[in-house]
């Protein structure tokens, strides 16, 4: 990496690689492609535009990143369908990015970032070392917590009400440039690839919050319901941790996939899967201790409610249901029963970044296998579509985006 210097044509405070001044070298455009929201359709109807926009400026504490590839995520089908409430418009999508940082706001060169509070319950992360022209870096989900929150100051940062997230109040990666608060960046481990890293910026960071949420310990039986980019990669780390895994998919190209990747049994969620019946059930209302429950805690990651009760019937007493959705289908009426005993519903709402310091460390010792299928980024409308009729070829989608100026 070559020396940096500050720039001062107009964009004042960067620092470029090799003391060059942006547009004007030809090394930052002054524009780029990007596929952008103007209206809210159905994925068939193709709603983003390929679109030339200038390139966005880095302010204090933030970073200009070059993207190089942007996983495509259910939350973006949402977003673009819109099933999710969408602050403004227009808009770009994406928020599982993998670049290079090619020019750094003015506090942000000096290591002053606008970060929020560490987890209060442990024990508070080594500052992270400034940012540099020619870093390789992530953008997730979370792109900016106020960090004086009650939230943010209890290590709730995913649930502070001020939070802005990226592809949704900040401009995404679906562009071959975006910006980042120097922050809420997070290190690529150099095993992976561009196209290998992207998913795990969301599917995987939000797949190991839900594996902790769901209380799985070393050793115990986990249930995985729906099979897609989250779930291939929180089976690998259930598996590093040593447990059990029952995948329910209607897929057989993803019960094929998660055998090959360690799971204990494959098969159609209305199917019993062998599990053993869990002690001490028979007692209570009726619908309680249903044949064959006895998983530990389980998951779900398909947003679809009717898989709920199916995976309550199968934990046993005093076990978790997590469910992982930015968007449901709806909650199915159900009797009692199936949450009595003590077993737990909850929700499974963004990440931190202590969790995605935690996955992305775990990651790298696996090292996680990610099924990945490119897309160009033009392809983008594409790609959502495949996600949305399960044509994926793999379990994630990854727009490879290669400049064009």
């Amino acid at each position: 990496m070559g020396p940096t210097t500050a720039v001062t044509d107009g964009r004042e405070g960067w620092i470029l690689k090799d003391g060059k001044a942006g547009a004007e070298t030809g090394q930052i455009p002054g524009s780029m492609r990007a596929m952008v929201l103007r209206r809210p359709a159905p994925a068939e109807e193709k709603p983003l535009q390929l679109s030339r926009v200038p390139v966005p400026s880095p302010g204090p504490g933030e970073v200009l990143i070059h993207v190089h590839a942007c996983g495509v995520c259910h939350t973006d089908l949402h977003t673009v369908e819109g099933e999710l409430s969408l602050p403004r418009l227009p808009l770009v999508p994406g928020h599982e990015i993998v670049g290079t940082v090619v020019a750094v706001g003015p506090a942000a060169a000096a290591g002053a970032g606008t970060g929020a509070a560490a987890r209060a319950t442990e024990p508070a992360a080594a500052p992270a070392a400034p940012l540099q022209v020619g870093d390789r870096v992530g953008v997730p989900w979370l792109h900016w917590a106020c960090g004086q929150c009650d939230y943010c100051r209890n290590g709730q940062e995913n649930l502070c009400p001020s939070a802005r997230f990226t592809g949704l109040q900040a401009d995404g990666g679906y562009a071959e440039y975006c910006i980042a608060p120097v922050d809420f960046v997070v290190p690529i481990p150099e095993r992976f690839g561009d196209l290998e890293a992207a998913p795990l910026l969301c599917a995987g960071i939000i797949g190991y919050r839900s594996l902790r949420l769901s209380g799985i310990r070393p050793g115990g039986r986990l249930g995985l319901f729906g099979f897609g980019a989250s779930a291939h990669l929180a089976l690998q780390v259930a598996r590093f941790w040593g447990c059990s895994v029952y995948v329910f998919t209607r897929s057989e190209a993803h019960r094929r996939l998660a055998l090959e990747l360690g799971a204990t049994w494959a098969g159609p969620a209305d199917e019993p899967a062998g599990l053993d019946p869990g002690p001490g059930q028979g007692a209570g209302p009726a619908g309680a201790g249903p044949e064959g429950a006895g998983l530990d805690a389980a998951v779900t990651f398909a947003p679809v409610g009717s898989l709920i009760p199916a995976a309550l019937r199968r934990l046993r007493p005093g076990g978790t249901l997590a469910v992982n959705a930015i968007h449901l289908d709806g909650l199915p009426a159900m009797p009692y029963g199936l949450l009595y005993q003590e077993r737990v519903l909850r929700s499974v709402t963004n990440s931190t970044r202590q969790d995605a310091r935690e996955f992305m460390q775990i990651a790298g010792q696996i090292p996680l296998r990610v099924e990945a299928a490119p897309y160009p980024l033009e392809d983008a409308n594409q790609a959502l579509l495949d996600m949305k009729k399960g044509r994926i070829r793999g379990a994630a989608a990854v727009l490879q985006i290669v400049a064009r100026h």
